[in-house]
């Protein structure tokens, strides 16, 4: 069973959604979803509230890419807004680059994170905003 919880922020002024429906499939979301509610530069954040199209690798189809947190952070008086999608390391690799035998569904997968991640590249760029991908790296450093 997948992991899921409710994280119920202190700053809830902070956040720009449903405050009473933050949703964390992972810790790794939760424990970001904190740095964003504790940080002071953060002044404000979303979680699963935009929706970006892409064209699908896979299927030649249009689908819709909900990315995992949307921030604005100020620094010296400079407002930034990023889109931030949290992944496990091995997600963000070609599979076919590793010395072992893949599954056709880690193909896959790769594949369409590659055409969202794409899109929402474009989508930020358009914007004068920024798109990163976390993994574990980043996230416990």
């Amino acid at each position: 069973m997948a992991y899921k919880t409710i994280f119920n922020p202190k700053n809830k002024d902070k956040y720009v959604g449903d405050v009473t429906n933050i949703r964390c499939r992972s810790l790794w979301e939760r424990r970001f979803c904190k740095y964003l509610d504790e940080n002071k530069n953060i002044t404000k954040w979303g979680f699963e509230i935009l929706s970006i199209p892409y064209l699908s690798a896979v299927d030649n189809k249009i689908h819709n890419y909900i990315p995992d947190f949307i921030v604005e952070t100020t620094k010296e008086s400079q407002k930034m807004i990023s889109i931030i999608e949290i992944k496990p390391k091995k997600q963000t690799i070609d599979p076919q680059t590793k010395k072992k035998r893949v599954s056709l569904q880690e193909c896959l997968t790769y594949s369409m994170n590659i055409s969202k991640w794409e899109s929402a590249t474009l989508y930020c760029k358009s914007r004068g905003w920024t798109f990163k991908i976390l993994t574990e790296k980043e996230l416990f450093k």
